[in-house]
């Protein structure tokens, strides 16, 4: 296995919105030896943890974050959700809005809060790093109004990432897949707070356990940080009530289990109100795809303190009740609980359109020169691809799109050709002609004006598979106005667009044979990537970008890029 060298050393100082304090974080990120499946690993880890430690701060903080890499690969890091309001350079994604930080060198990430508040996360945007490198980023409501607008006030909260775990090298993984043009390996085991729980081998006695009282109320921030697949999740017995999603409070409602896409997020109070016992909180795969997954599901437990358990030879055994979980391609019980999703009263939502944009998203096919060698892998002697609107986006390597954009030397690097409307219109979920299946390949953009009203139609295609696409939105939150199955129709799909309350996001799905609306004000001027967050998808090409033009004046334009910003 290829070893990861690597040493980082993040520093991390927030200055409170209102006491003007100062507080540093010293977080280093080594190689760690970490034992997961009775094998031991050398992994990236934060001081010696996996996964990455808790950023806990509040609404209105600054922070500033130096990455010093010392590792074999390029890396760069991104803060989830955080819109980086004029500010692309601390977005994170690497050639996008930044060159990697290479072996050896070093750079500090600065960006202010702003109106944000809730749960996020922080991850590697660099290949497949963020594997491991992961963590959650917790932001509190600022302390001129600390309390959470929930129906009641939870006693405790705890935040639980969920995770996918490879028996080998992530990189070595990925490298293969790419080496191939095949599907990569799947994983070996989903994680909560990094353990696999229970029903996998040599993980009993790592199995997490949270402590609660009778009667109490928790808090659950729960994090989908897993690299390719699409989880539910559940607590045995206990019903779960939604407050959250993506950093923006919605409307409460009472679900059985959730559903989150990698790069989702859902805070959910739960009451702990079932008989004193040991009683699994659980994920497994949501599989919306004609594909191969990972079929095992990882365990923590939620412990009630007044529980009795069983002992042998000394050694407690908590006999947990299991958690009921849907079935792994149970699409009606997902969709059903996206659209419960509400925000908790009327918004703002962008009424007249100026750029109105209609994205097939969606795998496809390579065809080889010479099929079936060890280079075409992939179906039929094939290199799998995907697409946005039939173009395969390609990263840059010789400088990142902002940079070229802020210098004004587009040319090698980008054009601003990306099509708004796909090619040729097609049955998009229907029988789809071979002929459309092997997309274009470029570094294409899309330029917006400054305040622009945008909305984006996202429309899955049953090219190879119809699927569930998380699509990621870098630099905005938007509305999800509609979603529908089939074919979006836009002489009938827009009348039950809800325009009154619709859920804030910053990563939402493709209904699997579906579509979905989104709609946002372009106000934030930079390179924005927007991307398929299911990691095997990215580097086959199913992400574009917006070049968000600056507006009037130095409040409405591109802040200075910080001396310190990587080269390539």
């Amino acid at each position: 296995m290829e070893q990861l060298l690597s040493y980082f050393v993040l520093l991390v100082v927030f200055v409170a919105s209102l006491v003007n304090a100062e507080v540093h974080f010293h977080e280093f990120i080594q190689e760690t030896p970490v034992k997961r499946l009775c094998r031991v690993h050398n992994s990236i880890t934060v001081n010696g943890q996996f996964p990455g430690p808790t950023l806990e701060v509040r609404n209105g903080d600054s922070l500033v974050i130096t990455a010093i890499n010392k590792a074999r690969y390029n890396i760069s890091l991104h803060w989830h959700g955080i819109r980086q309001m004029r500010n692309p350079w601390a977005d994170g994604p690497e050639y996008i809005t930044q060159c990697p930080i290479q072996p050896g060198g070093s750079y500090t990430y600065r960006f202010t809060i702003e109106d944000q508040e809730g749960t996020l996360w922080w991850h590697a945007h660099s290949r497949w790093l963020r594997a491991t490198v992961y963590g959650a980023l917790i932001i509190r409501p600022p302390l001129s109004s600390p309390h959470y607008p929930f129906p009641v006030i939870p006693k405790r909260e705890i935040t639980l990432l969920l995770g996918e775990w490879w028996d080998r090298n992530p990189m070595d993984v990925l490298n293969l897949a790419q080496f191939t043009g095949a599907a990569p390996n799947i994983s070996d085991a989903y994680t909560i707070n990094g353990q696999p729980g229970d029903l996998y081998r040599c993980s009993s006695q790592e199995t997490l356990r949270f402590l609660v009282g009778s009667g109490e109320i928790v808090l659950l921030r729960v994090i989908n940080s897993a690299l390719n697949q699409e989880l539910f999740f559940g607590v045995a017995n206990h019903k779960l009530t939604v407050v959250a999603a993506d950093a923006s409070y919605t409307k409460p409602f009472s679900t059985n289990v959730i559903m989150l896409g990698p790069g989702q997020t859902t805070d959910v109070l739960l009451t702990a109100d079932q008989p004193p016992a040991h009683y699994y909180m659980a994920a497994h795969a949501y599989n919306s795809a004609n594909a191969a997954f990972d079929n095992t599901t990882t365990t923590a437990i939620l412990k009630y303190k007044d529980a009795s358990c069983v002992t042998l030879q000394g050694k407690s055994l908590a006999r947990a009740i299991p958690a009921q979980l849907p079935g792994f391609n149970d699409t009606a019980t997902a969709a059903a609980f996206t659209a419960q999703m509400k925000s908790p009263s009327k918004v703002q939502v962008p009424l007249e359109i100026d750029e109105n944009l209609f994205f097939t998203v969606g795998l496809g096919l390579f065809n080889c020169t010479t099929p079936n060698t060890q280079r075409c892998q992939g179906p039929n002697g094939t290199r799998f691809t995907a697409s946005i609107n039939n173009v395969s986006f390609v990263f840059p390597k010789q400088n990142s799109i902002m940079q070229a954009y802020y210098q004004g030397t587009p040319a090698g690097v980008f054009t601003t050709d990306f099509p708004p409307t796909p090619p040729v219109t097609f049955d998009y979920t229907g029988n789809v002609s071979r002929g459309l299946w092997q997309p274009t390949r470029g570094t294409k953009a899309y330029k917006l004006k400054f305040n622009s009203k945008v909305q984006i139609i996202l429309q899955d295609t049953s090219i190879v598979t119809t699927e569930n696409h998380p699509m990621h939105l870098h630099g905005y939150e938007f509305y999800v106005v509609g979603t529908g199955v089939g074919n979006f129709n836009p002489n009938t799909d827009t009348a039950s667009f809800n325009l009154i309350d619709p859920p804030r996001r910053n990563t939402i799905g493709t209904p699997p044979g579906g579509w979905v609306a989104i709609r946002f004000v372009a106000n934030n001027p930079g390179a924005w990537l927007m991307h398929c967050h299911i990691d095997s998808h990215i580097f086959w090409g199913l992400a574009m970008v917006f070049l968000v033009e600056n507006g009037e004046g130095h409040l409405q334009s591109v802040q200075s890029p910080p001396l310190d910003l990587p080269q390539c």
